[in-house]
């Protein structure tokens, strides 16, 4: 085994993270129930499937997001440097992880496919029908937009010559060109939806302060305030419906998406 004497440590895929409450440049709340919490840094994930091939030397706790991140590590020039991708499930220490899209082989008129490694990028034009996918772009070269969340994943129903037919966690059927990226497998923490924060000072760590209910206000602060037993449909601190009514403008038809989702 070939081991190699490190100069220097590129610590460039971590960064400060600045906390403004909620608060816009004047100091006034423009985002509600936000404020306080523990110091966080910013860790840069790597969405666009372009850095160079590497190993995982690490699997960590992200606060920016619900899904596990692995830490790929890498040498350029006699320096060690690493960049961050969201982990999938059954992922391991030591695991290469490649970024860039194996060509399938032909031989013999039949196609065999290269065996897709979980957590590295493919186009795709690689993946099979009943695949498990996530990180995917929506055009190629942009960088993943859906399935990020932690222990979500897309099956791929169908292929043809320019796009593949995919069903996303919200049951929403949806074209995606296929130029486009994205990684094979499924997230990690598939149990972020179950678990219990237990008290309510994890979630002041988190950044989030109180919800208090409109009933509970004057009528100066919300609509449902003043000691009253309701007699108005929901709505928001701003007097607009909530709970049920659609905000998607019906003029705007996207003719990539085929189902939509349940919601």
């Amino acid at each position: 085994m070939r081991f190699f004497r490190i100069q220097k440590y590129d610590n460039s895929a971590i960064s400060q993270k600045k906390n403004n409450a909620g608060r816009n440049n004047t100091g006034r709340i423009t985002i509600a129930h936000q404020g306080g919490g523990h110091k966080q840094s910013y860790r840069t994930i790597n969405l666009q499937g372009t850095a160079p091939k590497g190993w995982i030397i690490g699997l960590e706790y992200d606060p920016n997001r619900s899904a596990r991140i692995a830490k790929i590590g890498y040498l350029e020039n006699n320096v060690l440097k690493f960049y961050y991708i969201l982990a999938p499930q059954n992922l391991i220490l030591l695991d290469q992880v490649e970024t860039y899209s194996k060509k399938s082989v032909l031989n013999n008129a039949f196609q065999f496919n290269v065996k897709k490694q979980i957590g590295s990028f493919y186009k795709l034009t690689e993946f099979e029908r009943g695949d498990s996918i996530y990180n995917i772009e929506l055009w190629p070269n942009t960088g993943a937009k859906l399935v990020r969340a932690g222990g979500t994943f897309a099956q791929v129903l169908n292929k043809d010559k320019n796009f593949l037919t995919v069903k996303l966690p919200s049951k929403e059927h949806r074209l995606i060109p296929i130029d486009c990226k994205a990684c094979f497998g499924s997230l990690s923490n598939e149990n972020n939806r179950t678990t219990n924060w237990k008290k309510a000072g994890k979630s002041r760590w988190l950044n989030k302060r109180p919800t208090v209910r409109g009933v509970a206000k004057n009528p100066v602060d919300h609509p449902h305030g003043g000691n009253t037993s309701g007699g108005c449909h929901p709505v928001t601190p701003w007097a607009r419906l909530t709970k049920g009514r659609p905000t998607r403008s019906k003029k705007k038809i996207n003719k990539l998406i085929l189902k939509k989702n349940s919601r």
